[in-house]
């Protein structure tokens, strides 16, 4: 046997052997399969189709059945044979990948069919259609079940950008599956009222689109309530005054409940016509200081902190700013100092988004290692993912000191770039078993 065999045997046993551990259930796999029950499984960038495989699960279990609540990176392929009704609740990311917790059942299981005649599936898929590969998860299991001999309960359910109409249509086909159909239909938790208290200019004479600091309070004190890599979704407005539903827009949060309020790194996004978007015209222009801000936060457990003093690397650039400040706040608080940041924007003089901060943090050895990089001053190492390549040793040092990885900020170039290097690095299993492990987390948009 090579060694290439080998290690591929190890590492698919190493899967196996985590794949194990159990995220959620209720109750457990045996009782499923001797009551009729229905396996639920969720995969999650950001934490909403965890979110809504938890009313999925509340739904069969209304209806008198028992109901298997597990992520992706604790579904085996046995699991997956021995159930006779499953029900996939998946998000795609990035340019039409699996979500992170998902990448190594993707690349172990997916990469040929199991024997699954027996099996009779549902997929409700997450995406946007803004991205050229809406769903191309959802889609891509779908096939992969399809070529196993599993048979569809009912035809796929795309959800574009939480589209309500097709949620109630998820809910409709669970609910008539557990014969639980007297249910109210579901809709988003209502949106708080929130006030925009602060808007700052943070990048006065950037060449790329205006950046603000954006802080807002809640009327009620008791919803400054939530955890660093948590999402803030807001519900924008056209203009003060004008109360058109809008679709809601989802932005990292940069601080901690501690600040006293919520904030937000907002760049004005513009359309081809020149008109602002729909979210960063709303925070950065339409609403005055003062003015209400429909305010929801959705719990994203796969970016939070980690609870131990592990060592962190941080990256990102531009707007991800937003998300590496509340996880460097977290760290903070806890005393937990091994904290390596690289983070990239255009120019040094102009583009300091929360820039300072992290100079003072790493000044008062709060931060161990700070790369700053800017792509319009710098002819070699011009982008975060080159400083990390010229950084290699450093990297596997990290990393066999336990550290965790978080990325934050763009899906075009710097993610990918990012991921590439990583793989390039470390190995494309080694990744793929960070990612599985929770050792591997992003935030990109």
């Amino acid at each position: 046997m090579s060694e290439r065999t080998i290690a591929a045997v190890a590492l698919v046993l190493a899967w196996v052997v985590f794949t194990g551990v159990l995220v959620r259930r209720r109750p457990g796999v045996a009782e499923v399969h001797e009551d009729g029950g229905i396996l639920v499984v969720h995969a999650s960038q950001t934490g909403f189709a965890t979110e809504l495989a938890s009313r999925t699960a509340d739904v069969i279990h209304a209806g008198g059945l028992g109901v298997d609540l597990r992520g992706m990176d604790a579904l085996t392929p046995a699991m997956l044979e021995r159930a006779s009704r499953v029900l996939f609740i998946v998000s795609t990311t990035g340019e039409g990948d699996a979500p992170d917790v998902a990448s190594l059942f993707r690349e172990r299981v997916m990469r040929a069919p199991l024997a699954l005649q027996g099996t009779r599936y549902g997929i409700l898929a997450l995406g946007d259609r803004d991205y050229v590969d809406f769903c191309a998860f959802g889609r891509d299991l779908d096939q992969w079940l399809h070529a196993g001999g599993a048979a569809p309960l009912f035809d796929r359910v795309d959800v574009d950008n939480g589209d309500e109409g097709a949620l109630r249509h998820w809910q409709h086909h669970v609910a008539h599956l557990a014969g639980a159909t007297a249910m109210e239909d579901w809709s988003r938790p209502a949106y708080r009222r929130w006030r925009l208290a602060e808007r700052r200019l943070l990048n006065p004479g950037s060449v790329g689109g205006r950046c603000y600091h954006v802080a807002l309070v809640p009327e009620d004190e008791r919803d400054l309530a939530w955890e660093a890599g948590d999402i803030v979704e807001i519900g924008p407005r056209r203009a003060r005054g004008d109360d058109t539903v809008l679709p809601h827009r989802e932005y990292s949060i940069a601080s901690l409940p501690a600040d006293g309020a919520l904030h937000l790194v907002v760049r004005q996004m513009r359309a081809e016509d020149g008109t602002l978007g729909f979210g960063s015209g709303w925070l950065t222009m339409h609403a005055l200081v003062g003015d209400p801000v429909d305010v929801r936060v959705r719990r994203n457990a796969g970016f939070h902190a980690p609870a131990d003093d592990r060592p962190v690397l941080l990256i990102g650039n531009g707007t991800g700013i937003a998300g590496l400040r509340a996880l460097l706040k977290a760290r903070l608080a806890r005393g937990h100092l091994r904290n390596w940041v690289i983070y990239g924007e255009r120019h040094a003089a102009v583009d300091r988004l929360h820039v300072d901060e992290l100079e003072r943090w790493h000044a008062a050895g709060d931060i161990e290692r700070l790369d700053l990089v800017w792509s319009r001053e710098t002819r070699g190492a011009r982008y975060v993912q080159d400083r990390l390549r010229i950084a290699a040793d450093g990297l596997r040092r990290f990393m066999d000191e336990g550290a965790s990885i978080y990325v934050c900020g763009s899906l075009a170039g710097m993610a990918p770039g990012v991921d590439g290097v990583l793989r390039d690095v470390l190995g494309d299993a080694a990744v793929s078993e960070l990612a599985a492990a929770g050792r591997y987390r992003r935030d990109v948009y």
